[in-house]
């Protein structure tokens, strides 16, 4: 059985490791240890992942991704009730440390029991909260699982990522021309003037229930005392219907292609990638008959229902590896009210442990 006193102390070590994306070397090293002292053979990929093996044919993979989004340095971790939070002033990290501190509970635990077990893999990720980039970079020459439970959902365990949509990033920079503002302006072409426009005229927001748009950063001009001869901005769309994302693509390069002939003088430059693609999941997988069998055992009733968010299993899926996202526990990710609830936190090292038992 887990023990929830270790547990809460590992994954409050953790979230003061700081591993904002880009940056998780320190916490990849703990884990490292960590999993070495399980008993793992651990590598680390050419990116950077973690990567535990042993011997044993047909492992299940478990994975969860280490890096954390902004604000995440020098998180304290405290608790009220039976909830872990921050201080207030950061996030808590608990998206994706209770999914990494789950799974060490685990197979912690499995191992002071003398249980026995399936054969394992885990892989700890880069880069998830930036694009899923250490996923799609990982070396799957490496991996040996064909199925995987991802610890990283919202909410407790048994909740279950049913639907995930295709996410599109575009980033558009446009180029007008500097003068001085206040003795000249009219030489000058208003690069921030121009992003405005442009953006004015895309969605915003909840555009149905599959769907959603968002610009999310904007930059531009040096001084206030010129035209802004530069501005960049970015942003996504993503849905779980491919003739809305046909549909919006459309409408967002028309947006694109009128602005540059309503501004002929200025350069607008934009790039639309596919940073991940959706799924839908099917009950009849092996991987989610035992993952939901398992719950029930625990009498955790299995709550499968779609996100508008996209994990590691966007990408694995499409290296054949049939994947299952469950909650860890975490609630109101990216903000610095996140908090983990601990009983959560226990059942989802406990669901760890038991789904590695149960299986053949």
């Amino acid at each position: 059985m887990a023990d929830q006193e270790r547990l809460v102390n590992s994954f409050c070590e953790m979230v003061q490791i700081d591993s904002p994306s880009d940056e998780e070397e320190d916490v990849a090293r703990h884990l490292v240890d960590r999993l070495e002292g399980l008993g793992f053979q651990v590598a680390r990929d050419a990116h950077g992942n973690v990567i535990a093996s042993e011997e044993g044919g047909q492992p299940l993979l478990l994975s969860a991704h280490m890096d954390t989004v902004e604000p995440g340095r020098g998180i304290k971790p405290r608790i009220q009730g039976d909830r872990i939070v921050s201080d207030g002033t950061t996030i808590l990290g608990g998206d994706c440390k209770a999914g990494v501190a789950a799974i060490l509970e685990g197979l912690q635990s499995i191992k002071d029991e003398g249980l026995t077990r399936c054969p394992v893999q885990v892989v700890f990720t880069r880069g998830e909260e930036i694009g899923l980039i250490g996923a799609t970079n990982l070396d799957y020459s490496m991996i040996r699982a064909k199925e995987s439970v991802v610890f990283d959902g919202n909410g407790p365990v048994n909740t279950i990522t049913g639907a995930s949509p295709t996410y599109v990033g575009f980033d558009v920079t446009v180029k007008g021309r500097a003068a001085h503002a206040g003795v000249e302006p009219e030489k000058g072409i208003s690069a921030i003037r121009i992003a405005s426009d442009i953006i004015s005229q895309l969605p915003n927001g909840r555009l149905d229930e599959e769907t959603t748009f968002n610009v999310g950063t904007i930059a531009g001009g040096s001084v206030r005392n010129a035209v802004p001869s530069d501005a960049t901005f970015s942003g996504e769309f993503r849905s779980r219907n491919t003739e809305t994302l046909d549909l919006l693509r459309m409408d967002v390069e028309a947006v694109f292609e009128k602005a540059r002939q309503k501004y002929s003088e200025a350069t607008i430059d934009d790039q639309l990638e596919v940073l991940f693609h959706m799924y839908n999941l099917d009950p009849n997988d092996q991987i989610v008959k035992l993952v939901t069998r398992v719950m029930s055992d625990l009498n955790l009733k299995p709550n499968i229902k779609p996100s508008g968010g996209g994990t590691d299993a966007n990408v694995m899926r499409h290296h054949g590896i049939e994947c299952v996202v469950v909650g860890m526990s975490t609630n109101e990710m990216h903000t610095i009210n996140e908090y983990v609830v601990i009983p959560d936190l226990v059942n989802t090292a406990i669901f760890c442990q038991n789904v590695l038992t149960a299986k053949p």
